[in-house]
């Protein structure tokens, strides 16, 4: 007979929708139609599981979490797995009682059977759920005598690595690949003593969101192939950070070994990235170490030579050139990925040295309307709450790859999606419907639908919660006041939320610390130049929207830079170069896409003399003698911080001459949108990383004479650039596809192309 605990405590009335059941003694209230794990996990009774994850379907695989269950007064004959057995009024579980504990030890010995006994070189060691169960409910002798099971290793790509051997099939991976991530990459093979979870193609993983199957693996059989060999869990120190390659401002920790960054695991926040992480936010860190990382200051003689200098030198040779141009002979342009404190810092630099020439909206066209990065009307969390869902030129699994994942879990939920964009792009999910069009005719099918004249209103109108999402190929187009103008007007059709996607991990914070121009935006700097400028965390070769522009006025000019890699390109135009530190180096505050203000302090040390950037502008204000740079340390900087009034516009893009070419869709590649990814070899070693080319529709292709692996010579007028050719019917005629961030494309502008063989 097993043991039964004595009650501890009296059951109170059950809430609506709960039942009252009783485990290990312990009343307490638990929703109808959840589980017995997820009863006893919110009591903080602890059930042993493998399979069992809190986001992922119930698969029942690994029979580790056997508990016995009394109902009636009668004892049910069976031990049940507690994840997958549905809470009942009345019911008393026994996770301890010795039923349990035998089947929960069987359970762990024929998982055992095949496991090697290789914990001494497994990278899991020190963090495996196998090794720490198998503590508590595993023999100190195997009874298993026969030859083990040997699985032979695929080549999943850069970024896990695995030792399937290890599998203790629990199929946690499986259901990543499937529900979260969509792409369905890795399954079962063959059955019972036979079965191999592996990809079914051979193929490396494809999706952006791979990394979450080393977090939920509770073995060693996927792992972090960056991080293989290279340190022990105990060897290393966690701290808080957060990812700044989108808006969404993921949690996570960074593990360290004496100051350097090994690698990064998510940190649990269900209203931002829940638990899961990028591949982009997981992996960015090895851009930290690049053989080009800014770590001295230095400075350009009058014979264009550099050399390396003090601290001292390098901050007066940036004072001399800022006081020489002050005024509106400056120009400041800003990162929109710097922290709220930096960003504040350069707003008082402008302002106390009267310029009002300064912008963080480096990849924006169009400045008709005064566009400035707002925080989602519906938030991140909610969306997957929504009933319908428009993508307006957005392709999320690149732009923001977990908001990709919360509108896939919508569609599960009931949701229709429905998009107006250039390429039919592969979003994982079903589409209600489309309107595949050219970039510069977004607007006027975004108005159609506004207006009536399109079926697609129907469906929106009846629908309860509409959110409109618009992306990058919308906001950086030059039309896109037109296009945020047609937007405005669906959402007042339809009563929806619009979320426009911040261009740069902080757009929200800055606009709100006042890094806006009183005078020219970043555009009008560049096209109107100036006699100085400030570069801020820019690369200057790849961060702008028009890279031509860019040199044309930065060449002849006094250019300071705040760096953190003195890269080729910041070396030909800059004057000065001062190194500064990144998240996670310093102390920062960033403001995410749902307007919440995130701070992390500084964890990985800084390379050689680099500074944190709000350090240098303190230094730098004050050498200046300029007022707001009296500040002793971060704390009285962060307290003497004042919201800036924020620009509104509702002017309107002229619309463009009619003229002969193709229209140029611009997107930014997923794992090349910033500094730090471009240096992150296996990010660029991936399969979405994809060297530069020219994608038409094949009939466009047919009439420009060029077939899928020519190469093809685009010109703007401007510049010009030859590239290879690619052909998608999933494209919208009349358009070209070509990237940006590529040193290939950046001569070319955002407008029509001509396209002739090479």
């Amino acid at each position: 007979m097993s043991a039964q605990p004595t009650p501890t405590t009296a059951p109170a009335a059950a809430p609506e929708g709960h039942v009252t059941i009783e485990i290990d003694g312990v009343a307490l209230h638990a929703p109808k139609g959840s589980m017995i794990i997820q009863a006893a996990d919110k009591a903080g009774i602890a059930i042993p599981r493998f399979c069992y994850h809190r986001k992922l379907p119930i698969a029942a695989n690994c029979r580790m979490c056997m508990v016995e269950t009394e109902m009636g007064g009668r004892m049910v004959p069976k031990p049940a797995p507690a994840c997958a057995t549905p809470v009942a009024d009345g019911m008393k579980v026994f996770t301890r009682s010795q039923r349990a504990l035998s089947a929960q030890r069987n359970g762990m010995e024929f998982l055992l059977i095949n496991h090697p006994l290789d914990c001494p070189i497994c990278d899991q060691g020190g963090e495996c759920e196998l090794q720490d169960l198998s503590l508590g409910y595993g023999r100190s002798v195997s009874r298993f005598v026969e030859r083990k099971r040997v699985v032979a290793d695929e080549d999943l790509g850069p970024l896990v690595a695995s030792e399937m051997t290890r599998c203790i099939h629990c199929t946690r991976c499986i259901r990543v690949t499937a529900e979260i991530a969509g792409t369905f990459e890795l399954g079962g093979m063959e059955r019972g003593d036979r079965l191999q979870i592996g990809t079914y193609d051979g193929k490396p993983l494809t999706t952006e969101l791979s990394g979450n199957v080393i977090d939920v693996c509770p073995v060693g059989a996927l792992t972090n192939k960056v991080f293989r060999f290279r340190a022990r869990p105990w060897e290393l120190i966690a701290r808080e950070a957060i990812a700044v390659h989108d808006a969404l401002g993921s949690n996570l920790f960074v593990h360290l070994r004496r100051g350097e960054v090994l690698r990064a695991v998510p940190r649990d926040n269900d209203a931002v990235n829940e638990c899961w992480l990028s591949d982009r936010d997981r992996y960015s860190h090895q851009g930290l170490y690049a053989a080009d990382r800014a770590s001295v200051p230095q400075v350009k003689d009058g014979e264009g030579v550099w050399r390396e200098c003090s601290w001292d030198d390098a901050v007066l040779h940036a004072a001399e050139i800022l006081n020489a141009n002050r005024g509106d002979g400056l120009g400041l342009l800003v990162h929109p990925a710097t922290s709220n404190e930096e960003g504040a810092l350069l707003a008082r630099l402008a302002a106390g040295l009267g310029c009002g020439n300064i912008d963080h909206r480096l990849r924006q066209r169009d400045f008709a309307d005064a566009p400035v990065a707002e925080p989602f009307a519906m938030p991140v969390a909610e969306v997957e709450n929504a009933d319908a869902i428009v993508l307006i030129g957005c392709n999320p699994r690149t732009e923001m790859p977990l908001l990709a994942h919360r509108i896939r879990t919508a569609v599960k939920r009931g949701a229709k999606v429905y998009a107006i964009n250039p390429v039919d792009f592969d979003l994982l999910h079903a589409l209600a419907d489309r309107r595949i069009v050219r970039p510069g005719q977004i607007a006027a099918a975004v108005q159609a639908i506004a207006d009536g004249d399109d079926e697609m209103i129907d469906a929106l109108e009846t629908a309860q919660r509409v959110v409109l999402i618009v992306g990058e190929i919308a906001q950086a187009h030059p039309q896109a006041s037109r296009i945020r103008a047609a937007v405005r007007g669906l959402a007042a059709a339809c009563d929806a939320k619009v979320n426009c996607i911040p261009l740069g991990a902080n757009a929200v914070g800055l606009a709100r610390s006042g890094v806006l121009p009183a005078g020219r935006d970043a555009r009008a700097m560049l096209v109107q130049p100036r006699k100085g400028y400030l570069l801020y965390g820019i690369e200057p070769g790849l961060d702008f929207a028009d890279i031509a522009a860019a040199r044309m006025a930065l060449g002849p000019a006094k250019v300071v830079a705040f760096s953190h890699f003195a890269c080729e390109s910041t070396r030909a135009l800059a004057d000065v170069i001062l190194p500064i530190g990144m998240v996670p180096e310093i102390d920062a505050t960033l403001t995410n896409v749902d307007g919440r203000e995130q701070a992390v302090a500084a964890a990985a040390k800084l390379p050689g003399q680099a500074r944190p950037g709000w350090r240098v502008l303190r230094a730098l204000g004050a050498h200046l003698g300029l007022a707001g740079f009296e500040f002793i340390d971060i704390a009285q900087l962060r307290a003497g911080i004042d919201g800036a009034a924020v620009a509104s516009g509702s002017g309107i893009a002229p619309m463009p001459a009619a003229g002969e070419g193709l229209e140029r869709i611009l997107t930014t590649p997923i794992y090349r949108g910033d500094a730090l990814l471009r240096r992150a070899p296996a990010l660029q070693a991936h399969s979405q990383t994809k060297a530069p080319c020219v994608v038409l529709h094949p009939a466009d292709a047919a009439e420009t004479g060029l077939a899928a692996g020519a190469m093809a010579k685009v010109s703007d007028g401007n510049g010009t650039a030859t590239l290879p050719v690619e052909l998608s019917a999933k494209m919208a005629r009349g358009a070209v596809w070509i990237e940006s961030c590529h040193a290939a494309t950046a001569p070319l502008g955002h407008g029509l192309l001509q396209v002739k063989r090479a």
